[in-house]
């Protein structure tokens, strides 16, 4: 068995989270002349995008956070914060503009959606501590 460090250990765990901010970063950087259009499906594709990035951003910080139920709103709060920071950084885009909407329904809804069904798939896989 390797020995590894509490320190290796903990910055291998956060690696999932910085490589999702990373990916969210690079799609909020782009100009908006530079975006493809989805025709009649591009406001699905795209706030679809924003639920699918920032449900994968919740679990990864969840992941970080060593699955831990009680820090699961931990998670949640570090996705919404990362969140409102993107939607800042928007604005200094070409093209682009922040939308408090986008943090408040889509980015949250990933972000709840994916903690509340992978916590109570983790649940259902548990054994009963009771029998």
């Amino acid at each position: 068995m390797v020995y590894m460090s509490n320190l290796t250990r903990i910055v291998l765990r956060w690696i999932p989270a910085l490589a999702v901010m990373l990916v969210i970063f690079y799609f909020s950087a782009q100009p908006s002349f530079v975006l493809p259009d989805f025709g009649w499906a591009d406001y699905l594709v795209k706030k679809g995008g924003h639920m699918v990035g920032y449900g994968l951003l919740a679990l990864a910080f969840w992941h970080a956070l060593e699955w831990k139920s009680d820090r699961r709103w931990l998670a949640w709060l570090l996705t919404v914060l990362y969140a409102v920071t993107d939607e800042i950084h928007q604005a200094y885009v070409p093209g682009r503009n922040p939308s408090v909407w986008d943090v408040v329904i889509f980015d949250n809804l990933g972000a709840l959606i994916s903690l509340l069904a992978s916590g109570a798939l983790i649940q259902q896989k548990r054994p009963d501590k009771k029998a």
